[in-house]
Protein backbone atom coordinates (compact mmCIF):
# COMPACT_ATOMS: atom_id res chain seq x y z
CA UNK A 1 0.00 0.00 0.00
CA UNK A 2 2.85 2.36 0.78
CA UNK A 3 4.36 1.70 -2.64
CA UNK A 4 0.99 2.40 -4.27
CA UNK A 5 0.71 5.68 -2.36
CA UNK A 6 4.18 6.70 -3.57
CA UNK A 7 3.30 5.84 -7.18
CA UNK A 8 0.05 7.78 -6.89
CA UNK A 9 1.81 10.87 -5.52
CA UNK A 10 4.42 10.63 -8.29
CA UNK A 11 1.69 10.44 -10.92
CA UNK A 12 -0.09 13.43 -9.40
CA UNK A 13 3.13 15.46 -9.36
CA UNK A 14 3.81 14.65 -13.01
CA UNK A 15 0.25 15.49 -13.99
CA UNK A 16 0.43 18.78 -12.09
CA UNK A 17 3.60 19.63 -14.01
CA UNK A 18 1.91 18.82 -17.32
CA UNK A 19 -1.03 21.07 -16.39
CA UNK A 20 1.38 23.87 -15.49
CA UNK A 21 3.24 23.58 -18.80
CA UNK A 22 -0.10 23.37 -20.60
CA UNK A 23 -1.19 26.67 -19.01
CA UNK A 24 2.09 28.34 -19.98
CA UNK A 25 1.73 27.16 -23.59
CA UNK A 26 -1.86 28.39 -23.68
CA UNK A 27 -0.78 31.82 -22.48
CA UNK A 28 1.93 32.05 -25.14
CA UNK A 29 -0.48 30.99 -27.87
CA UNK A 30 -3.09 33.53 -26.80
CA UNK A 31 -0.86 36.61 -26.68
CA UNK A 32 1.14 38.66 -29.15
CA UNK A 33 -0.16 37.74 -32.63
CA UNK A 34 -3.66 36.84 -31.42
CA UNK A 35 -3.92 40.09 -29.49
CA UNK A 36 -2.76 42.05 -32.53
CA UNK A 37 -5.43 40.37 -34.67
CA UNK A 38 -8.08 41.08 -32.04
CA UNK A 39 -7.15 44.77 -31.75
CA UNK A 40 -7.08 45.23 -35.53
CA UNK A 41 -10.41 43.49 -36.09
CA UNK A 42 -12.01 45.28 -33.17
CA UNK A 43 -11.04 48.66 -34.64
CA UNK A 44 -12.33 47.62 -38.06
CA UNK A 45 -15.65 46.40 -36.62
CA UNK A 46 -16.07 49.60 -34.61
CA UNK A 47 -15.39 51.71 -37.73
CA UNK A 48 -17.85 49.65 -39.77
CA UNK A 49 -20.58 50.00 -37.16
CA UNK A 50 -19.94 53.74 -36.85
CA UNK A 51 -20.40 54.14 -40.61
CA UNK A 52 -23.76 52.35 -40.64
CA UNK A 53 -26.92 54.38 -40.85
CA UNK A 54 -28.84 52.21 -38.39
CA UNK A 55 -28.75 49.02 -36.33
CA UNK A 56 -31.75 46.73 -36.61
CA UNK A 57 -32.66 44.19 -33.93
CA UNK A 58 -33.96 40.95 -35.41
CA UNK A 59 -36.26 38.50 -33.63
CA UNK A 60 -37.22 34.95 -34.48
CA UNK A 61 -37.98 34.42 -38.16
CA UNK A 62 -36.58 37.83 -39.13
CA UNK A 63 -33.12 36.25 -39.06
CA UNK A 64 -33.22 33.90 -42.04
CA UNK A 65 -31.38 32.79 -45.17
CA UNK A 66 -33.05 35.50 -47.25
CA UNK A 67 -31.67 38.27 -45.04
CA UNK A 68 -28.19 36.76 -45.08
CA UNK A 69 -28.37 36.63 -48.87
CA UNK A 70 -29.34 40.31 -48.88
CA UNK A 71 -26.33 41.18 -46.72
CA UNK A 72 -24.04 39.22 -49.05
CA UNK A 73 -25.54 41.04 -52.05
CA UNK A 74 -24.92 44.40 -50.36
CA UNK A 75 -21.21 43.79 -49.75
CA UNK A 76 -20.67 42.63 -53.34
CA UNK A 77 -22.63 45.57 -54.77
CA UNK A 78 -20.57 48.00 -52.72
CA UNK A 79 -17.33 46.32 -53.78
CA UNK A 80 -18.41 46.49 -57.45
CA UNK A 81 -19.35 50.18 -57.15
CA UNK A 82 -15.98 51.04 -55.62
CA UNK A 83 -14.14 49.04 -58.26
CA UNK A 84 -16.11 50.74 -61.06
CA UNK A 85 -15.74 54.26 -59.74
CA UNK A 86 -12.13 53.84 -58.64
CA UNK A 87 -12.81 56.31 -55.84
CA UNK A 88 -14.68 55.44 -52.66
CA UNK A 89 -15.70 59.09 -52.31
CA UNK A 90 -17.81 58.89 -55.47
CA UNK A 91 -20.29 56.38 -54.02
CA UNK A 92 -23.76 57.97 -53.96
CA UNK A 93 -24.86 59.22 -50.56
CA UNK A 94 -28.24 57.52 -51.00
CA UNK A 95 -26.47 54.17 -51.17
CA UNK A 96 -24.35 54.84 -48.10
CA UNK A 97 -27.44 55.67 -46.10
CA UNK A 98 -28.78 52.19 -46.78
CA UNK A 99 -25.92 50.46 -44.95
CA UNK A 100 -27.34 48.61 -41.96
CA UNK A 101 -25.98 46.62 -39.04
CA UNK A 102 -28.07 43.72 -37.77
CA UNK A 103 -28.22 42.44 -34.20
CA UNK A 104 -29.44 38.88 -33.61
CA UNK A 105 -29.28 37.86 -29.96
CA UNK A 106 -25.63 37.98 -28.96
CA UNK A 107 -24.46 38.51 -32.57
CA UNK A 108 -23.83 41.71 -34.49
CA UNK A 109 -23.57 41.32 -38.27
CA UNK A 110 -22.09 44.12 -40.36
CA UNK A 111 -20.58 44.79 -43.79
CA UNK A 112 -16.81 45.23 -43.85
CA UNK A 113 -14.53 46.53 -46.58
CA UNK A 114 -14.34 44.53 -49.78
CA UNK A 115 -16.62 41.52 -50.01
CA UNK A 116 -16.39 40.60 -46.36
CA UNK A 117 -19.11 40.09 -43.78
CA UNK A 118 -18.19 40.48 -40.13
CA UNK A 119 -19.86 38.72 -37.22
CA UNK A 120 -19.19 40.04 -33.72
CA UNK A 121 -20.08 37.62 -30.93
CA UNK A 122 -20.82 39.10 -27.51
CA UNK A 123 -20.58 36.62 -24.64
CA UNK A 124 -21.83 37.02 -21.09
CA UNK A 125 -22.18 35.25 -17.76
CA UNK A 126 -24.85 35.88 -15.13
CA UNK A 127 -25.92 39.01 -17.00
CA UNK A 128 -22.40 40.48 -17.07
CA UNK A 129 -20.56 40.97 -20.39
CA UNK A 130 -17.50 38.84 -21.06
CA UNK A 131 -15.26 38.58 -24.13
CA UNK A 132 -15.93 39.68 -27.68
CA UNK A 133 -15.10 37.33 -30.55
CA UNK A 134 -14.88 38.07 -34.28
CA UNK A 135 -15.45 35.98 -37.38
CA UNK A 136 -14.95 37.35 -40.90
CA UNK A 137 -16.53 35.64 -43.91
CA UNK A 138 -15.77 36.27 -47.57
CA UNK A 139 -16.70 34.92 -50.99
CA UNK A 140 -15.17 35.77 -54.37
CA UNK A 141 -18.59 36.29 -55.88
CA UNK A 142 -22.20 36.34 -54.72
CA UNK A 143 -22.76 32.87 -56.18
CA UNK A 144 -19.69 31.24 -54.63
CA UNK A 145 -19.58 29.80 -51.13
CA UNK A 146 -18.24 31.82 -48.23
CA UNK A 147 -15.14 30.93 -46.24
CA UNK A 148 -13.72 32.03 -42.88
CA UNK A 149 -10.73 34.21 -43.68
CA UNK A 150 -10.01 35.63 -40.23
CA UNK A 151 -11.26 35.22 -36.67
CA UNK A 152 -10.46 35.57 -32.98
CA UNK A 153 -12.23 32.39 -31.89
CA UNK A 154 -10.18 30.22 -29.47
CA UNK A 155 -8.11 27.68 -31.37
CA UNK A 156 -9.40 24.76 -29.26
CA UNK A 157 -13.00 25.20 -30.41
CA UNK A 158 -13.91 23.26 -33.59
CA UNK A 159 -14.31 26.24 -35.93
CA UNK A 160 -12.88 24.52 -39.02
CA UNK A 161 -14.95 21.38 -38.48
CA UNK A 162 -18.13 23.46 -38.22
CA UNK A 163 -17.08 25.49 -41.27
CA UNK A 164 -16.62 22.33 -43.33
CA UNK A 165 -19.91 20.86 -42.15
CA UNK A 166 -22.19 23.88 -42.34
CA UNK A 167 -20.86 27.04 -43.98
CA UNK A 168 -21.30 26.01 -47.61
CA UNK A 169 -24.70 24.38 -47.06
CA UNK A 170 -26.27 26.54 -44.34
CA UNK A 171 -24.37 29.74 -43.55
CA UNK A 172 -27.00 30.99 -41.12
CA UNK A 173 -26.79 27.79 -39.09
CA UNK A 174 -22.98 28.07 -39.11
CA UNK A 175 -23.14 31.62 -37.72
CA UNK A 176 -25.62 30.60 -35.02
CA UNK A 177 -23.71 27.46 -34.03
CA UNK A 178 -20.42 29.31 -33.58
CA UNK A 179 -22.23 31.73 -31.27
CA UNK A 180 -23.61 28.82 -29.24
CA UNK A 181 -20.15 27.23 -28.99
CA UNK A 182 -18.59 30.46 -27.75
CA UNK A 183 -21.31 31.23 -25.20
CA UNK A 184 -21.29 27.67 -23.83
CA UNK A 185 -17.49 27.72 -23.51
CA UNK A 186 -17.57 31.02 -21.62
CA UNK A 187 -20.38 29.74 -19.40
CA UNK A 188 -18.50 26.56 -18.45
CA UNK A 189 -15.29 28.48 -17.85
CA UNK A 190 -16.97 31.07 -15.67
CA UNK A 191 -18.74 28.39 -13.63
CA UNK A 192 -15.35 26.86 -12.81
CA UNK A 193 -13.87 30.28 -12.03
CA UNK A 194 -16.74 31.06 -9.66
CA UNK A 195 -16.41 27.72 -7.86
CA UNK A 196 -12.69 28.32 -7.35
CA UNK A 197 -13.38 31.86 -6.17
CA UNK A 198 -16.10 30.85 -3.69
CA UNK A 199 -14.84 27.45 -2.51
CA UNK A 200 -11.17 27.37 -3.43
CA UNK A 201 -10.14 26.64 0.15
CA UNK A 202 -12.28 23.46 0.14
CA UNK A 203 -11.12 22.12 -3.22
CA UNK A 204 -7.87 20.20 -3.11
CA UNK A 205 -7.34 19.62 -6.82
CA UNK A 206 -9.03 20.95 -9.96
CA UNK A 207 -8.14 20.10 -13.54
CA UNK A 208 -9.91 20.98 -16.78
CA UNK A 209 -9.42 20.82 -20.52
CA UNK A 210 -9.03 24.00 -22.56
CA UNK A 211 -12.69 24.06 -23.73
CA UNK A 212 -13.78 23.11 -20.19
CA UNK A 213 -15.58 20.07 -21.57
CA UNK A 214 -13.69 17.82 -19.12
CA UNK A 215 -13.51 18.90 -15.49
CA UNK A 216 -12.09 16.97 -12.53
CA UNK A 217 -11.83 18.13 -8.96
CA UNK A 218 -11.77 16.78 -5.42
CA UNK A 219 -13.36 17.82 -2.16
CA UNK A 220 -11.55 16.85 1.03
CA UNK A 221 -13.87 16.09 3.93
CA UNK A 222 -12.79 15.00 7.41
CA UNK A 223 -14.17 11.50 6.82
CA UNK A 224 -13.72 11.07 3.10
CA UNK A 225 -12.42 12.41 -0.16
CA UNK A 226 -15.03 13.19 -2.82
CA UNK A 227 -13.87 13.06 -6.43
CA UNK A 228 -16.01 14.70 -9.10
CA UNK A 229 -15.73 14.09 -12.83
CA UNK A 230 -17.74 16.05 -15.40
CA UNK A 231 -17.94 15.49 -19.16
CA UNK A 232 -19.65 17.68 -21.77
CA UNK A 233 -19.64 15.63 -25.01
CA UNK A 234 -21.70 18.34 -26.70
CA UNK A 235 -19.66 21.57 -26.70
CA UNK A 236 -22.80 23.72 -26.79
CA UNK A 237 -23.88 22.32 -23.41
CA UNK A 238 -23.52 24.26 -20.17
CA UNK A 239 -24.53 21.25 -18.05
CA UNK A 240 -22.64 17.94 -18.09
CA UNK A 241 -24.29 14.82 -19.46
CA UNK A 242 -21.74 12.40 -18.00
CA UNK A 243 -21.14 12.78 -14.27
CA UNK A 244 -19.37 10.61 -11.71
CA UNK A 245 -19.12 11.50 -8.02
CA UNK A 246 -17.35 9.08 -5.70
CA UNK A 247 -16.84 9.27 -1.94
CA UNK A 248 -13.69 7.55 -0.69
CA UNK A 249 -14.01 6.81 3.06
CA UNK A 250 -10.44 7.71 3.93
CA UNK A 251 -10.96 8.07 7.70
CA UNK A 252 -12.67 4.72 7.91
CA UNK A 253 -9.99 3.22 5.70
CA UNK A 254 -7.21 4.39 7.99
CA UNK A 255 -8.88 2.70 10.95
CA UNK A 256 -9.40 -0.48 8.92
CA UNK A 257 -5.77 -0.51 7.86
CA UNK A 258 -4.66 -0.26 11.46
CA UNK A 259 -6.80 -3.23 12.47
CA UNK A 260 -6.06 -5.34 9.38
CA UNK A 261 -2.42 -4.51 8.70
CA UNK A 262 -0.98 -6.76 6.05
CA UNK A 263 -4.36 -8.12 5.00
CA UNK A 264 -5.25 -8.26 1.32
CA UNK A 265 -8.27 -6.36 0.01
CA UNK A 266 -8.02 -3.59 2.61
CA UNK A 267 -8.37 -0.79 0.07
CA UNK A 268 -11.39 1.47 0.53
CA UNK A 269 -14.40 0.92 -1.72
CA UNK A 270 -15.77 4.24 -3.04
CA UNK A 271 -19.46 4.97 -2.79
CA UNK A 272 -21.33 6.65 -5.60
CA UNK A 273 -23.17 9.82 -4.54
CA UNK A 274 -26.24 9.79 -6.76
CA UNK A 275 -27.74 12.92 -5.17
CA UNK A 276 -24.58 14.84 -6.08
CA UNK A 277 -24.63 13.53 -9.65
CA UNK A 278 -28.26 14.59 -10.04
CA UNK A 279 -27.43 18.08 -8.74
CA UNK A 280 -24.54 18.48 -11.19
CA UNK A 281 -26.73 17.43 -14.12
CA UNK A 282 -29.47 19.94 -13.34
CA UNK A 283 -27.77 22.94 -11.67
CA UNK A 284 -24.93 25.28 -12.48
CA UNK A 285 -21.61 24.13 -11.02
CA UNK A 286 -21.54 26.65 -8.11
CA UNK A 287 -25.14 25.83 -7.15
CA UNK A 288 -24.53 22.10 -7.40
CA UNK A 289 -21.36 22.35 -5.33
CA UNK A 290 -23.22 24.14 -2.53
CA UNK A 291 -25.92 21.45 -2.67
CA UNK A 292 -23.32 18.68 -2.49
CA UNK A 293 -21.53 20.16 0.52
CA UNK A 294 -24.81 20.86 2.34
CA UNK A 295 -26.05 17.27 2.06
CA UNK A 296 -22.70 15.46 2.23
CA UNK A 297 -22.71 14.65 6.01
CA UNK A 298 -26.15 13.06 5.82
CA UNK A 299 -25.28 11.12 2.65
CA UNK A 300 -22.06 9.78 4.19
CA UNK A 301 -23.85 8.81 7.37
CA UNK A 302 -26.38 6.78 5.37
CA UNK A 303 -23.59 5.10 3.38
CA UNK A 304 -21.64 4.14 6.50
CA UNK A 305 -24.77 2.85 8.21
CA UNK A 306 -25.59 0.63 5.24
CA UNK A 307 -22.01 -0.58 5.01
CA UNK A 308 -21.76 -1.15 8.78
CA UNK A 309 -25.25 -2.02 10.04
CA UNK A 310 -23.90 -3.05 13.43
Amino acid sequence: MQEEDIRLETTRARFANVVKRHAQLTERLSRDSDKMIFERLQKEFEAARASQSQEINLDGDQWNDGLLATIREQVHMEADRKATSGDTNNIPTSYLQEKVTYRVGNKVICCLEGTRIGILYETSFAGEPCELYHCVLESKSFLEKMTVIEHTIPFFLPLREVENDLLSSNAMKFIDHIGELLQAYVDRREQVRLVKELYGNQIGELYHSLPYHMIEFALDDSDCKVTIGLRYPDLVSVLPTRVKVLAWPMHQFKKNRTSTAGAMGSQPIPARLSYAEDALRTMSLPEAYAEIVLNLPQALQQIYQVGNPS
